[in-house]
């Protein structure tokens, strides 16, 4: 196993790909191993990101804030319908982004929980 398994995470963006594989550089195949498990559970998809945020629309704003872990943003749109759906719309725009941010920060943790 080697660094080539972090393809196989579905849905994989090949700038999130790019930046898995330069923190999994000096890894183990069992530390890679670890690392793809625990990542694997623990990150969103864009798309995700996308139909939780669409759904706002229809029914609760703010689901896809509290999915990516902004908890006190997700009350706020809640209470005040999407910021009066500017704060939806934007979140529609740069679903990408958020993902990208969430996934990032997933992946630092994780890192430091596998190198303990």
């Amino acid at each position: 196993m080697d660094q080539r398994m972090l393809m196989m995470l579905p849905g994989i963006q090949p700038d999130e790909l790019m930046m898995l594989e330069n923190m999994t550089k000096g890894l183990s195949d069992e530390q890679i191993g670890m690392f793809i498990s625990m990542y694997s559970s623990k990150r969103k998809a864009p798309d995700t990101i996308l139909l939780t945020t669409a759904i706002g629309f229809v029914g609760f704003n703010g689901i896809q804030r509290f999915l990516i872990g902004q908890v006190g943003m997700g009350i706020l749109y809640f209470l005040t319908g999407g910021l009066c759906l500017i704060g939806t719309i934007m979140d529609l725009i740069n679903h990408k982004q958020l993902a990208s941010e969430y996934n990032q920060q997933q992946a630092m943790e994780t890192m430091g929980m596998i190198r303990r």
